[in-house]
């Protein structure tokens, strides 16, 4: 029997499912029809309900329906929705100051969050750590760096990345729809390479990690040619293409191929780092330690911010005003982050991310057993995915997967997509959740399940 776990985390939120309303409710619907007259129609939501509170492992709607949260935000309440020590943190900097610029006159929780970060991404090297807004902007700044530190101008990614949204980065993410589509032309210079991806590969998972390396090893050397290329970006667990976990040893080999050659690996650690796999990044799980690593959802507990964290002489080389911004570096939001690192190191967090995996591998691998429309599940720590398949194929289910979703919400379980194919759920609880409240959940999924 799993052990009981206590959500520490939020406000005092009553830990239940509850639905008391049809959902949408109507406030909800209210607070729709006027998001319909005053925002443009393109910037959509996955869910039609409309928050008033979140705490523990529930998100409560303004019609006071009460959902167990498998979503985390996307991966960015990962020690729990208004965590006591972000909160107390980020409200005591507020009462200070808000916001002078670090650019103008700099203020101490910056360092103090380059500090932290300098000591635990993976590798005992001498690191430096610059703050920005989003993973988006981080991305694009750790290409900047790779660039001035190379002297070179090519950036490899791999199919079904998501790097972000700019323009750059929206160039490295592979899904066109509704990603890149009628928003070219794009950024130049960036290739892209296949992914082991083992489910997959079109010669079975045990061929992936040799033949996608062979692949990639002659796009680099062949087509662009080493010398021009400046970093290789990638995930570690790709996010948005499905929580693929690359065949083992793959990226250990991109990773040795890249230091033979001069040539930067960044890992894109936005949705799989700051604890969320059970360890405090997911590149430690290969055992990599990349000359650049990009964090930010779960870095600040829902507040705005992010950070590129490497080795010191790749990231001194940038010159003087050429890296920064206005806001990069919120000072609330820096104390946001102390206190996310407060609160893993002291609830050890880390364990309890492997003991939710434990729990979902166990339960999804169970439900897989029962019906033929789950191809595979996949992931690590509390960062679970199920892929969903046309029965006896490899077929993409993707109505499969919109209808279990629309299940799951309408009986109180937040749930999220993911995929190339649109045809993954991915599960990203908060790690404030409780065990009761994991497994409440999971029977909902498999109602969902039933009822298909």
């Amino acid at each position: 029997m799993t052990a009981v776990h206590t959500p520490v985390g939020g406000p005092q939120l009553e830990q239940v499912r509850r639905i008391v309303t049809e959902v949408p409710g109507p406030r909800s619907r209210e607070l729709a029809a006027r998001r319909s007259a005053a925002l443009p129609a393109g910037l959509t939501s996955g869910a039609n309900i409309y928050t008033a509170a979140a705490g523990g492992g529930v998100l409560v709607d303004v019609d006071g329906n009460s959902f167990i949260d498998f979503g985390s935000g996307i991966a960015v309440t990962t020690v729990g929705n208004a965590a006591p020590r972000v909160v107390e943190r980020a409200s005591r900097q507020l009462a200070k100051y808000t916001h002078t610029c670090f650019l103008a006159t700099p203020y101490e929780p910056y360092i103090e969050v380059a500090e932290a970060l300098n000591r635990l991404t993976p590798g005992d090297h001498e690191k430096r750590t610059a703050l920005f807004n989003t993973g988006s902007e981080a991305v694009e700044n750790a290409v900047k760096y790779a660039r001035a530190a190379t002297g070179r101008p090519a950036v490899v990614t791999f199919d079904h990345a998501f790097h972000g949204r700019t323009l750059m980065t929206m160039t490295m993410t592979a899904k066109n729809q509704p990603y890149k589509s009628t928003f070219g032309p794009f950024a130049p210079e960036v290739y892209r390479a296949p992914m082991a991806y083992p489910y997959r590969w079109p010669s079975g998972a045990e061929n992936a990690a040799d033949e996608a390396f062979a692949q990639f090893e002659m796009l680099v050397d062949s087509q662009i040619g080493a010398d021009a290329v400046a970093c290789v970006v990638v995930e570690p667990i790709q996010g948005e293409g499905g929580f693929i976990v690359p065949a083992d040893g793959f990226l250990r080999r991109i990773a040795d191929f890249c230091r033979d050659r001069g040539i930067l690996f960044i890992a894109d650690e936005v949705q799989a780092g700051i604890a969320r796999t059970g360890n405090w990044f997911a590149s430690e799980h290969e055992g990599i330690v990349p000359d650049l690593i990009v964090t930010a959802k779960g870095l600040a507990g829902g507040m705005p911010l992010a950070a590129v964290t490497g080795r010191a002489d790749i990231m001194d080389t940038a010159h003087a005003g050429g890296i920064g911004g206005t806001y990069s570096g919120n000072p609330a939001a820096c104390e946001a982050a102390l206190g996310v690192f407060d609160t893993i190191e002291e609830e050890n967090l880390l364990a309890r991310a492997q003991a939710i995996g434990d729990l979902m591998f166990r339960e999804l691998r169970d439900i897989a057993a029962h019906t033929d429309i789950i191809g595979d599940v996949r992931g690590r720590g509390a960062m679970v995915a199920i892929e969903l398949v046309q029965p006896g194929t490899k077929t993409p289910n993707r109505e499969a997967v919109a209808e279990i979703n629309r299940f799951c919400l309408a009986h109180g379980l937040l749930t999220l997509t993911a995929g190339t194919f649109g045809n993954v759920l991915r599960f990203l609880p908060p790690l404030s959740i409780s065990d009761e409240l994991l497994m409440e959940g999971f029977s909902v999924l498999r109602e969902a399940f039933a009822a298909l």
